[in-house]
């Protein structure tokens, strides 16, 4: 049996390197009869792999794309490349590139591993300004926690520099568009908690499995703590629009959303002091009131009657 699944995988890649192959050539290469390699086509094809077949003394197989995906089958070379382009996907924000990369990782060769692992220590990203980078192979051995299910031990380092060591339940990982956050279940104060992944210091398994009874939806709790969370600050705005429309005009994770009956929407957005969310308002581009505080709602009365002066002066 091994031997024949071996024949198999050496057949597709055989299959994969060229166009096309007469069964002589196939054959010949992997030193079988004409009929050992029709029987392993016959069997390719029943693992969903497409392979043409043309009749004649100049005929032969041809591989081709299926309707569904079969078994993929890399070489050294291929996989490590696959593995690069996936990491790189996944630092900047491809959820599904982090996953893909997950899967990949865990039936990596230990050679391929460990030259990935080179190349992580390797890369230096430069990141955005403002946006805080990952340690290489941070977002994977979070991914990997969620999946496994296991309680495990965080060391984190929160805004002030104050460093701490709590048991969590990994849960989920949710990227903003600027940051990824870890969500996990807090065991000692029983809450369900956003950390940000960018300052998670160590992340180490207990054994022991996790309590993920009664889970929060982790994108709506991670906006909800970023919108109100670190800002001293927060305004209360009415667009006058439905709620899918208000929010790609304010994403999510910049305010928190309230249907104010069908044709308008509240939007509660938190900000450092009322003139930067004046500015951030009047960056808008869109017709807004604001309901509350009164000092933001002032600022940006003046910033627009200034930039309508200005304007209209030029006239």
């Amino acid at each position: 049996m091994i031997a024949a699944s071996a024949r198999l995988l050496r057949l597709l890649s055989l299959l994969s390197s060229r166009p096309s192959w007469t069964c002589a050539e196939l054959a010949e290469r992997m030193e079988v009869t004409d009929r050992t390699v029709r029987r392993d086509v016959a069997r390719l094809r029943e693992l969903g792999y497409t392979v043409d077949s043309e009749a004649g003394p100049w005929g032969g197989y041809r591989l081709r794309a299926g309707a569904h995906l079969p078994p993929l089958i890399l070489d050294d070379e291929e996989a490590l490349a696959v593995a690069v382009g996936l990491g790189g996907a996944a630092l900047g924000g491809d959820q599904a590139a982090l996953s893909a990369m997950l899967k990949l990782r865990q039936v990596l060769p230990p050679r391929i591993a460990a030259r990935l692992g080179e190349l992580d220590d390797a890369f230096v990203r430069l990141p955005g300004t403002g946006v805080p980078q990952n340690r290489p192979g941070l977002l994977l051995e979070l991914a990997a926690a969620c999946r496994r299910g296991e309680r495990a031990r965080l060391t984190y380092t929160d805004g002030e520099s104050r460093t701490t060591v709590r048991e969590i339940d990994p849960y989920r990982l949710v990227h903003t568009g600027r940051r990824w956050y870890f969500v996990a279940r807090d065991v000692t104060r029983g809450q369900w908690r956003t950390f940000r992944a960018d300052r998670v210091d160590r992340l180490q398994p207990t054994g022991h499995p996790a309590d993920l009874t009664d889970p929060p939806d982790p994108a709506r709790l991670v906006s909800r703590n970023i919108t109100s969370g670190p800002y001293p600050l927060t305004a209360t705005i009415r667009l006058p629009v439905p709620l899918q429309e208000a929010l790609r005009i304010v994403p999510p994770t910049i305010g928190t959303h309230h249907p104010d009956g069908p044709d308008a929407t509240t939007v509660d957005i938190g900000g450092p002091d009322p003139d930067g969310l004046a500015r951030y308002l009047l960056g808008l581009g869109t017709p807004l009131r604001v309901l509350s505080p009164t000092s933001v709602r002032q600022i940006l009365a003046r910033h627009a009657l200034e930039i309508a002066a200005e304007n209209a002066a030029q006239v």
